[in-house]
């Protein structure tokens, strides 16, 4: 369409009715022009949109724009460049005039604009509203209620502490204008489905609430299986129940998190902490819609900067160890390991000889390897990480997260008159966030407070896990230890599933526990100092021996992807971040009282609740790409489902080829465990499907006739752990060979290269794989017949007997007829086992000599035996009488 003036109005992306409202208003103030609505998430506003008549107010979509008409654009509510792309067309013009009208605080992309409009206004339509009454402008009889719903919904009905006298007098002009106030409440309100109700539960059951420069700030979470595009509307609603001072409203929604903050408090500024998740708004009023973090650090990145604004004024020189313990850059390799080791130290600073001038970092890591590979003779200079970032010691609570968190580095080295003074570490800043000392109080979960899970211990768990529980929090009590149950117990815990695995984990002197531990059920114990763990190994009143293992908290590291972690002391609430998932990231205090306390950091309940599966970070398959197998693993476990934002970074570490990295002996030990579930099939068809299999090996891709094949294994392993027989087919190899099914021996030795197998069992694996694929061919002589008839049971058994267990179910599974199949599993059962009703003594007694014949007789009895024509002792032995006879 052709405009109908030089003037296009637009206002930011993801719309509010004050946005929407000050777009028709500045349409009275530049006649004649055009309006573009950038569309909004809001349902109310979106039936606003949809009822108004689109052409009395020049309305119009952006295809049917011609950009090249315009040489004046008109911004609303925003002056960020990020918050109107789809008006780049004309502010990547320089002939094109611009005018803003904004009531938001500067940011960095804010577009520098010929005429600027900016006020500390509850709305910036009142702005509007009151250019419009000193120019005289009168308003029809509908815009007056329009332009209201605008200030009102801003001002949150001149309720929110951001609500000026300018917007009580522009609503007064606009009440004199003929404003419908009952019109505006119906306009505003919306009716709540089930979806929304649904909704705002999970928000209300997940408050939790943060004392922040003495106000109340609440961080709310919601799980939405689709998209909810008027999450904003629920924030609101929620606003109004409770009355919070401050919320931040958490939306889970297909890929992305949709974040809502609002406040009535001038102690906390909401829009700066959206502006750093990517999204933008005001001191009262912000929004952010977040595609590239996982809810924990969305979570993190709101609580981090609360905590800014808690405490502004602390600085790096508060926060660093002084003075700085580092070694010059021609120091040795072994003299630096001996230093960390001495000080109990993960990383140091490294400075250029002579002086305190940074040069690098040194981990402990690297240098204990170096000196282990022989190396240690050799300069610091040669090994150290040179690319470093400082920070002087003026740096705040922010710069000193982003070199740490952000750029994952160790420590920072803190520079001043270009020495370094002082380090600030990982710990340091594990530390600040755990103590929280006094600025950011967690006061508990509103409603529920802290939830306390004892009873399910009491309903669900056998009398000796119970006992053993109370014990480990006695002692910890005793000790002074804080102790708890972690990980996959208390996942299935909560889920009622049994689980007899129990992990504690010690903030403080693990090992000093486990030791209390096995005194206590007159067990032992085996340490692994490194890892700072220890199993307890003891017997239970059955006899039976049972093990523990005892951590102290940790957080493990990596040092590049798919390496393994390396572990340094750390807080409960670390140690928990470390794992994969946000349902194996839960534990139950032991030692408090009351006894039974769940601890949920990272909303693992929630997504339990939700049947979802998701991750801590975004990092976390990078660090380690088995996650992506495992996150399979626990879906078709439990029938849940993966998360969309967490299946997008499955994809990701797929697209950078991490896989490749992978050592052997971790992707057998992942390929095991999947084989080890209940529904196998489910879980290679669900890699299948992602692309995990192509990305082991392109050869592992499954075909239908390969799926249909593992199917049939799947229930020949079903049929074969019912008969109790003691020897156990190994259901990894079973599988192996599946999914080689039509490939070469060159293919299949890759395949079990590449997958990690046994490199020990290759020659044997591969061997059986050859034999089998040898006699197939020849078992169509025991086809489609109720016995077996002209072909001799014995043939079969001679056959078979060099078949493994593994590849005789193979056999078993791939057979289509009816009668082979049966004698196939007549062997597996019966016949394999069958021996001659003689021995060697009997034919010793009948006067034959110990020698080569004793066994071929014994043979030629059990082949008699197998073909029904020797069935019993007496006829054996009758046999056996013969043949010596005639070796006589």
């Amino acid at each position: 369409m052709n405009a109908a003036g030089s003037t296009l109005i637009t206002c930011h992306a993801n719309a509010d009715f004050d946005a929407f409202a000050a777009m028709l208003a500045a349409r009275r103030l530049y006649a004649p022009c055009v309006l573009l609505f950038p569309g909004s998430q809001e349902r109310g506003l979106q039936k606003v949109y949809a009822n108004l008549d689109k052409s009395a107010y020049n309305l119009v979509e952006a295809g049917d724009l011609h950009w090249e008409d315009f040489d004046c654009l008109v911004l609303v509510d925003t002056r960020q460049r990020t918050r109107v792309r789809h008006a780049a067309p004309l502010l990547d013009r320089p002939d094109v005039r611009v005018a803003i009208w904004d009531h938001h605080p500067d940011s960095p992309d804010d577009i520098q604009a010929a005429e600027i409009h900016l006020a500390e206004v509850g709305a910036v339509t009142s702005l509007l509203v009151l250019s419009l009454q000193a120019r005289g402008i009168r308003l029809n009889a509908e815009e007056p209620t329009l332009l209201g719903l605008g200030i009102y919904g801003d001002t949150g009905s001149f309720t929110y502490s951001s609500t000026t006298a300018t917007d009580f007098q522009a609503a007064a002009w606009l009440l004199g204008q003929g404003m419908d106030v009952n019109r505006i409440n119906d306009l505003a309100a919306q009716e709540l489905t089930s979806l929304h109700i649904q909704a705002l539960n999970s928000l209300l059951e997940s408050s939790r609430a943060y004392a922040v420069n003495n106000t109340q700030v609440v961080l709310a979470e919601a799980s939405m299986e689709h998209y909810l595009g008027d999450f904003a509307y629920l924030a609101h609603r929620l606003m109004e129940m409770e009355k919070f001072p401050v919320l931040f409203a958490i939306g889970i929604m297909e890929d992305r998190i949709q974040v809502v903050a609002r406040s009535r408090s001038n102690a906390i500024n909401v829009g700066e902490i959206c502006a750093e998740l990517g999204g933008g708004g005001h001191a009262y009023a912000a929004s952010a819609s977040v595609r590239s973090m996982t809810i924990s650090e969305v979570r993190e990145v709101i609580v981090r900067r609360l905590y800014d604004q808690a405490s502004p004024g602390k600085t790096a020189r508060e926060y660093m160890s002084t003075p700085a313990v580092g070694i010059e850059s021609t120091a040795s390799i072994r003299e630096a390991d001996e230093l960390m080791l001495h000080f109990g130290l993960k990383a140091v600073p490294v400075f250029k000889a002579g002086s305190r001038v940074c040069a690098g970092l040194l981990d402990a890591q690297t240098a204990s390897r170096a000196a282990a590979h022989g190396l240690g003779d050799l300069p610091v200079d040669d090994y150290m990480q040179r690319s470093v970032l400082t920070l002087p010691p003026e740096a705040g609570l922010k710069e000193l997260a982003d070199v740490i968190v952000g750029s994952r580095q160790r420590l920072v080295p803190i520079v001043e008159k270009e020495k370094v003074v002082g380090v600030v570490t990982r710990t340091d800043l594990i530390n600040v966030f755990a103590d929280e000392p006094g600025l950011l109080a967690d006061r508990a979960r509103l409603g529920a407070r802290e939830r306390n899970i004892s009873k399910f211990i009491q309903d669900r768990l056998p009398s000796e896990i119970r006992q053993m529980l109370h014990l480990a929090g006695k002692l910890g009590k005793e000790l002074a230890l804080p102790v708890y149950a972690v990980g996959g117990f208390v996942r299935d815990l909560l889920l009622n599933k049994p689980n007899r695995d129990i992990d504690l984990v010690v903030e403080g002197n693990g090992m000093a526990l486990a030791r209390a531990l096995a005194r206590e059920l007159n067990g032992r114990m085996r340490e692994h100092p490194k890892f700072l763990t220890s199993v307890v190994i003891y017997h239970d009143a059955r006899g039976e021996e049972c093990r523990i293992d005892v951590a102290t908290a940790r957080l493990e590291y990596y040092e590049y992807p798919a390496a393994l972690p390396t572990v340094e002391l750390s807080s409960i609430k670390m140690d928990l971040f470390r794992r994969d998932f946000t349902i194996n990231a839960l534990a139950v205090r032991l030692d408090s009282t009351p006894f039974g306390l769940l601890v949920d950091f990272f909303s693992g309940q929630r997504d339990i609740k939700d049947k979802a599966i998701r991750v801590l970070h975004t990092l976390s398959f990078v660090e380690d790409p088995t996650r992506c197998l495992r996150a399979v693993r626990f879906e078709q476990r439990y029938k849940f489902r993966i998360g969309a934002s967490t299946e997008k970074l499955i994809r990701n570490v797929l697209s950078l080829n991490l896989m490749d990295r992978l050592s052997r002996s971790r992707l057998f030990n992942e390929y095991r465990h999947i084989c080890e579930e209940a529904d196998p099939v489910a879980c290679l068809s669900r890699l299948d499907e992602l692309g995990i299999l192509q990305a082991i090996t392109p050869q592992l891709a499954l075909t239908p006739n390969k799926k249909n094949l593992l199917r049939r294994l799947m229930e020949m392993l079903a049929w074969y752990r019912l008969l109790y027989f003691d020897e156990r087919a190994q259901a990894w190899l079973v599988y192996f060979y599946g999914l080689n099914l039509r490939l070469n021996y060159a293919e299949t030795s890759a395949n079990f290269d590449r997958l990690g197998l046994p490199e020990i069992k290759k020659a044997e694996i591969l061997g059986q794989r050859e034999r089998m694929r040898a006699i197939r061919p020849k078992l169509a002589d025991w086809q489609s017949k109720d016995d077996v008839g002209v072909a001799k049971v014995s043939a079969l058994c001679e056959l078979l007997r060099p078949i493994s267990l593994e590849c005789l179910l193979y056999c078993m599974a791939d057979a289509t007829d009816q009668g082979l199949q049966k004698n196939l599993s007549r062997y597996i059962t019966q016949w394999r086992r069958e021996k001659a009703d003689i021995n060697g003594a009997d034919l010793l007694r009948l006067g034959l000599e110990p020698g080569p014949l004793v066994g071929r007789i014994l043979k030629a009895a059990l082949t008699a035996k197998l073909d029904g024509k020797a069935v019993t002792a007496e006829s054996q032995l009758k046999l056996a009488r013969k043949l010596i006879r005639e070796c006589s």
